[in-house]
């Protein structure tokens, strides 16, 4: 359950915890694209893989919460909208079934990004992080709130975000459902595949957020996802892919090392503090962390917003919300073809 309200008193809604210490649990796995116009064998041999990795994470070291990267099932490829619409699931679905059977066998919660999609937005597929609950059942689905666009001349990301359709959205579930924070027995836990956006994980914090689960596909800063832990005073499990997910990608084993490209997934505890850090290749890490006694002292971030108004109630988005609901590209061709004349101002532009 969420809670749109932001406490004055620092305190923040909660429900009992069933033990004082949590295990998280990190799973990196490589990236392996489905096929956009025949995605079932794809689609099932990722999943198996999955599975077998839930099996093996748990063994080697029971978790409350188990977290893997961006799209463990379908992988990532430069699909067009019938491809992405092939290839979307639906959650819950058959596949979150065989997920949510482990989840209930260890009684732990699993945390996974995926492309959906869903009746009620037709056409649409939205790149959402899915929570499996030890009932078995998918207990939320946080839609990425924003995608990063304008720093590329002639492909743009065109997945549905909440930003792109914010007024239906908001129509249709609520403002607090557009930063959500799920109320659990180990904790407050909120899910993002943004990057780059402090202000989106400072309002999860300042929701009552106890740990924000990140994720990446390709690259990510992992300072970037540090210094969400180091100024909101809270846990962050952030998960990336593995060595060898893009084969196609020239001399991407020389760049691993020198880059955030792949690896590096990583549990930080309140103010930074590293808890647990993954090389570059496949495997599992795990943190237990004092929950009970986290909350005892901890309060949401104490901001000082009476300075900050005037500036933000000023300032104006290179793109305006919504433009998805006046058109829905087919391609990131005709994404970027789209936005081109639509931004407010430009930055730098590249090509690759």
């Amino acid at each position: 359950m969420t809670d749109e309200r932001v406490r004055e008193d620092g305190t923040y809604p909660m429900v009992p915890l069933r033990k004082e210490n949590i295990a998280i649990g990190i799973v990196q796995t490589q990236v392996r694209g489905v096929d956009g116009d025949n995605p079932k064998q794809g689609i099932r041999d990722n999943l198996n893989y999955v599975l077998e990795c839930i099996e093996r994470a748990y063994t080697s070291g029971p978790c409350d919460l188990l977290c893997f990267h961006e799209f463990p099932i379908q992988g990532f490829r430069h699909y067009d909208r019938r491809q992405y619409l092939n290839v979307a699931l639906e959650a819950p679905g058959p596949e979150f079934e065989e997920i949510g059977k482990l989840a209930k066998k260890f009684g732990c919660y699993i945390t996974m990004g995926a492309l959906l999609k869903d009746a009620d937005w037709p056409d649409h597929v939205m790149n959402t992080q899915v929570l499996v609950g030890p009932s078995g059942d998918v207990l939320a689905k946080h839609w990425k709130q924003r995608a990063k666009r304008g720093t590329r001349r002639t492909r743009e990301q065109f997945t549905t975000c909440i930003y792109d359709v914010l007024d239906r959205y908001v129509e249709m579930y609520g403002w607090d459902a557009v930063i959500p924070v799920e109320r659990t027995d180990i904790g407050n836990i909120a899910m993002s595949a943004v990057q780059y956006e402090p202000e989106l994980f400072r309002c999860m914090a300042l929701k009552g957020a106890e740990i924000i689960c990140r994720s990446a596909t390709g690259g990510f800063r992992w300072e970037d996802m540090m210094m969400t832990a180091y100024h909101n005073d809270v846990f962050v499990t952030m998960v990336n892919n593995s060595l060898n997910s893009y084969p196609d990608r020239l001399n991407f084993e020389e760049m691993a090392p020198k880059n955030n490209w792949v690896g590096r997934s990583s549990i930080f505890g309140p103010k930074g503090v590293v808890l647990a850090e993954a090389d570059c290749f496949e495997t599992k890490r795990r943190a237990v962390i004092r929950m009970g006694e986290y909350r005892e002292g901890h309060r949401i971030p104490d901001v000082h917003f009476s300075l900050y108004k005037k500036v933000y109630n000023e300032y104006r988005e290179r793109y305006d919300p919504n433009l998805w609901l006046e058109y829905m590209p087919t391609d990131k061709q005709d994404a970027a073809r789209f936005l081109k004349d639509k931004a407010r101002w430009q930055s730098y532009w590249y090509d690759f």
